[in-house]
């Protein structure tokens, strides 16, 4: 078949990968310059198979006072006269609730090993650089309360397959002695041996060029203007450039899937999580941790990423074109200079800005619509790296009509 995938971050160049895979005759859509360049470019870096329970929990309602009210809360709402923002919020609330929670916990656990197992085999198998280390992932907790949290949801995930470890502070400085600014702060934290890391712009770049060498065109440059539809089908995509007719189309386009898709009456569960990361070169004379770790007090993660360390955090519902703040990405700063004073060279670090598609059941949305050859690869939020090739290799096994490694009934359009 002629496939059209809108998208050229990370989850629409991994589902032309392997849609090249299957001999379909496949042409990629992207308005920038080349592949990854928008929320793919710079984000944490962390392949956190492990961590994907969702946002929305129970846990979060008593926090709701603090996202509005302190500037330097790591997870911030601003209200918009936005209706899609109180149509997100509300169903996000919706999801708070423990059985949800366990849900999305349970089907996103099942996704995140999946596409473990394929990031493995593309590794092993197209030998692309780009970073990459099965380094582990230390989650750290500065309260005892959070803590025993996090064992619990330890313990709950150790029934889905999940191997990991709850450390004493003591014990994370062992493993991690670059944590030494933190001693006698640390109650604790969870060990996660399996965890990797790389650089998420790295190996979209190296993949779209696999599939490039497979057939697959990418038309940079081009933006997506809307689907033309033709009773329940998609006849052809309208860009700046032209019309392009396919048999099948996929939507792959991160927060800008959302207007493409309402034309056509879709209302995707799609709200912008805004983010931020540096990402400091790192010399002999430096510090960095060795392995990845995630600061829960302020919601920061690094990973070590050859020579430099990528930091990344802040989670913004601030609007749908709000762009960057400069008092949060000076928080950011602040804060990773406070945790590792000797991480990397801050006086040269890179800065970026990120919108993150997120879905308020943090669940992404797979497979089909409506329309009959119309596909759906949105929604994975700050998990777009981790669920990039288990989401692509889902849809394009539903495209073929082939069995799926695994159920993709939690992802399916409309979105629960």
């Amino acid at each position: 078949m002629r496939i059209c995938v809108l998208g050229a971050g990370v989850v629409g160049v991994a589902t032309a990968y392997y849609l090249a895979g299957d001999g379909h005759e496949v042409t990629v859509v992207d308005g920038a310059a080349a592949a990854g360049l928008e929320t793919s470019f710079a984000n944490g870096g962390q392949l956190s198979y492990s961590y994907v329970a969702p946002l929305a929990d129970p846990s979060v309602i008593p926090k709701l006072p603090t996202w509005l009210i302190r500037a330097d809360s790591p997870l911030r709402f601003v209200p918009r006269v936005e209706p899609q923002q109180w149509w997100w919020l509300l169903r996000f609330l919706r999801a708070c609730t423990l059985h949800a929670s366990r849900e999305a916990t349970i089907q996103l656990l099942a996704l995140g090993f999946y596409s473990r197992a394929l990031v493995h085999t593309i590794v092993r198998e197209e030998k692309i650089a780009f970073d990459y280390v099965r380094n582990g992932k230390l989650v750290l907790y500065r309260s005892a309360q959070g803590l025993q949290g996090a064992k619990r949801q330890m313990a709950f995930q150790a029934t889905l397959g999940a191997e990991q470890e709850a450390l004493s502070g003591a014990a994370c400085l062992d493993i991690e002695p670059a944590l030494a600014p933190l001693a006698g702060v640390l109650a604790g934290g969870i060990y996660t041996p399996s965890e990797d890391a790389g650089d998420c712009h790295k190996f979209t770049r190296a993949l779209a060029g696999i599939a490039e060498s497979r057939g697959v065109v990418f038309r940079y440059g081009t933006r997506a203007i809307s689907l033309i539809t033709q009773g329940r089908r998609i006849a052809a995509l309208r860009t700046d450039r032209g019309e392009i007719e396919a048999d099948a189309f996929v939507v792959a386009a991160g927060i800008g899937s959302l207007e493409i898709l309402r034309a056509v009456g879709i209302r995707a569960p799609l709200y912008p999580i805004n983010g931020y990361s540096l990402t400091l070169p790192v010399g002999p004379q430096h510090k960095p941790p060795r392995i990845s770790i995630t600061d829960t007090h302020n919601k920061v993660v690094y990973a070590p990423l050859g020579d430099r360390l990528r930091i990344a955090g802040m989670a913004d519902v601030t609007g749908l074109s709000s762009g960057p703040d400069p008092k949060r990405l000076a928080l950011l700063t602040r804060q990773a200079r406070e945790t590792f004073p000797e991480g990397g060279d801050y006086a040269n670090a890179a800065t970026w800005f990120g919108r993150r598609p997120a879905t308020p059941t943090s669940k992404p949305v797979l497979g089909a619509t409506a329309y009959g050859n119309l596909w759906l690869n949105i929604g994975q939020g700050s998990l777009g790296f981790t669920l990039a090739c288990g989401s692509a290799k889902l849809v394009v096994d539903a495209i073929a009509g082939r069995p799926p490694a695994i159920s993709p009934a939690g992802f399916a359009w409309p979105a629960r």
